[in-house]
C-alpha cells in the first residue's frame, strides 16, 4: 500500500539528489573526465546501481518512484512492470511489488538459444506495460526495449527512471516521437544544486561540471580536440 502523502516533485528531486551524494553514487572529476558508454568524455558520472546496497535509501526512492508514476500516469494505468536488462531489473521488481503487479524484464538482445526470447516472465497481448530503468541520457536506449515489449502485442507508453540527465534537448522528443512519456525523480541540475548546498565538491570542479551541463556537446568536442 503506497501512502498518498508524499513530498511534491521538487522536494523529491532534492532528497533524491541528497541520497545519491550521500552514498557516493555521484562522481565529479574535471581533471580526468569519465568515459560514457558513447565513448565521449564527461566530468560527471552517476552510478544508480549502488542504490540496491542501501536498504533505507532504496526503499525510500522506490516509494518516491512509485508515487511519481501514479501521480503522473494514473493509479490504475498499468498491468505489468518491465525492467530493462540489467540495471532496471531490481528497480522494476521493487516497483512491481509496491504496485502489486506482475514483473517482467526485457533483454538487450535475444539470448540466442531455447526460446530465443527477449521478454522474460509473462507478458500478454493488450497489457499496458511500464518500462523501468535506472537512468536515461538521450533516451535512445529505451526505444529497443519499448519495441520488444510492443512486439508481444502489449502497449508501452511510459518509462520511469530514478535519474534523468536533462542536458540533451532531444531526449523528450526522441521518446515522445516513439509514443513514450518519461517520468523521473531527479536530474543533474538537482544534483548540482544539492552538491553546492552541501559543499560536497570544490567550487572549481562544480563550475566545470556546470559548464558541461550547459553545453555538453561543445564541452565534449573541446576535450576531444585537445586530446587529439
Amino acid at each position: 500500500m503506497i501512502p498518498s502523502a508524499y513530498p511534491d516533485h521538487q522536494e523529491i528531486a532534492r532528497l533524491t539528489a541528497r541520497m545519491l551524494l550521500e552514498i557516493g553514487a555521484v562522481n565529479f572529476n574535471a581533471e580526468t573526465p569519465y568515459t560514457l558508454s558513447s565513448g565521449l568524455p564527461s566530468p560527471s558520472y552517476v552510478d544508480c546501481r549502488k542504490l540496491i546496497s542501501y536498504p533505507r535509501i532504496r526503499a525510500t526512492l522506490m516509494d518516491f518512484l512509485t508515487v511519481t508514476i501514479m501521480r503522473n500516469a494514473g493509479f490504475e494505468a498499468f498491468d505489468n512492470i518491465a525492467g530493462g536488462e540489467t540495471a532496471g531489473i531490481p528497480f522494476a521488481a521493487l516497483v512491481a511489488e509496491r504496485m502489486a503487479l506482475p514483473m517482467t524484464y526485457v533483454r538487450k538482445k535475444p539470448k540466442g538459444y531455447g526460446r530465443n526470447a527477449r521478454i522474460e516472465g509473462t507478458m500478454t497481448e493488450g497489457q499496458r506495460v511500464l518500462l523501468v530503468e535506472d537512468l536515461t541520457t538521450d533516451g535512445g536506449s529505451k526505444l529497443s526495449f519499448v519495441d520488444a515489449i510492443r512486439e508481444t502485442g502489449a502497449s508501452c507508453g511510459h518509462t520511469a527512471v530514478i535519474f534523468y540527465y536533462d542536458i540533451f534537448p532531444e531526449t523528450v522528443k526522441t521518446l515522445g516521437d516513439h509514443g513514450v512519456a518519461l517520468h523521473h525523480l531527479c536530474t543533474w541540475w538537482d544534483v548540482l544544486a544539492e552538491a553546492r548546498a552541501q559543499q560536497a565538491f570544490d567550487e572549481a570542479t562544480l563550475t566545470e561540471v556546470e559548464a558541461f551541463l550547459k553545453a555538453p556537446r561543445d564541452w565534449q568536442e573541446a576535450r576531444m580536440a585537445a586530446k587529439s
